[in-house]
């Protein structure tokens, strides 16, 4: 009997492997195998044209370089991680509450035509990224429909600005209002810290790279609205009814019982937007390359210019090394917050 059952578990295990066997080979042919050799290339000097048995191993001078060293490499990656930095400050809270919003509105249950809304709400994400950053390319240009609309509703008093082109900080712009320019700022907003001065950290995003991230936000929400449908339609009716019951009104079920139930699933889609933003990459190559100013060069888009345009594909690894760091940081960090909040 003892023989019978053994032999039945080591059937089963072979069938088990059996099936996961193509599905482990393509994840090691296109994640553990370039993981292996992006973290090996970043200390070796290879450009990425030459083969690599020729690269010449450097160690760690890739990343002295990136994180020590006063120059232009530099000075490049500290201002795309503050441009991506401002960006995910800036898309995270707005599409998490956005598509919290949404989610909520066609969850009602007396609401005509979801399937249509939700459909509509839900398109932009599944649309190329591609695509739709050319029709804002369109809509953002001085003559565009940004600036017609904007024109419109302040009764011409809008002055028309070529979104794409212009590298102005939103906080430097405050700033002018009151007469604060670099000229005028105190002594410690101009010295300089980590290869920008203290005046460059505060620029906020630039008007080029708010105009990406109206985009960004506008094509994930979504899919961020989907998470929290179905986070919605996991709560049990019996809790709403017995909120009601208990004389609850429409704003006190939201917050004290709709929200802390929701607690996981927000956090889930606050680590999905953070993750999402900080490698952003093909709406940036696709409206500004960086541009105007590197305004909107970020991490991921310095990856890119580095390894395939200026042929430093050891450099590019290792400011990839850093960006996977970083986002893993970030993740453990809300890792860390939802199981406290569970508690």
């Amino acid at each position: 009997m003892a023989t019978g059952i053994k032999q039945q578990d080591r059937q089963d295990a072979i069938a088990g492997w059996g099936f996961m066997t193509p599905a482990l080979i393509l994840f090691a042919v296109f994640v553990f195998i370039p993981i292996f050799f992006a973290i090996y290339f970043s200390f070796t000097d290879w450009n990425g044209i030459s083969p690599p048995a020729e690269a010449k191993f450097v160690g760690f001078d890739n990343f002295r370089v990136l994180l020590f060293e006063d120059g232009i490499r530099r000075a490049d990656f500290f201002k795309a991680l503050k441009n991506t930095a401002y960006f995910s400050l800036g898309v995270v809270p707005t599409q998490t509450a956005l598509a919290l919003l949404l989610a909520v509105i066609v969850n009602q249950r007396r609401l005509r035509f979801k399937s249509f809304f939700r459909t509509a709400y839900y398109f932009p994400s599944i649309t190329s990224s591609i695509a739709i950053s050319m029709l804002f390319l369109f809509l953002y240009q001085k003559n565009g429909l940004v600036n017609q609309v904007l024109q419109t509703i302040t009764f011409g008093a809008w002055e028309p600005i070529a979104w794409m082109a212009d590298p102005r900080g939103l906080f430097h712009i405050i700033f002018g209002w009151f007469g604060l320019t670099l000229e005028t700022a105190p002594a410690w907003m101009q010295a300089n810290m980590l290869s920008l001065s203290v005046w460059d950290w505060l620029s906020g995003p630039s008007v080029a790279l708010m105009g990406i991230m109206i985009l960004n936000t506008w094509t994930t929400i979504g899919t961020m609205m989907v998470i929290f449908l179905a986070a919605l339609q996991d709560v049990p009716r019996e809790v709403y009814e017995a909120s009601e019951i208990d004389g609850a009104n429409g704003r006190q079920i939201f917050f004290s019982v709709t929200l802390p139930l929701l607690r996981p699933t927000l956090f889930f889609v606050v680590t999905l937007g953070l993750i999402g933003t900080f490698q952003v990459f093909d709406q940036v190559y696709v409206m500004s390359a960086g541009g105007p100013a590197k305004t909107t060069l970020t991490v991921a888009y310095l990856v890119y210019r580095n390894g395939f345009t200026n042929s430093q594909m050891g450099l590019a690894a290792a400011i990839a090394l850093l960006l996977f760091a970083i986002i893993f940081t970030l993740t453990l960090v809300q890792r860390r917050i939802t199981e406290g909040k569970k508690e």
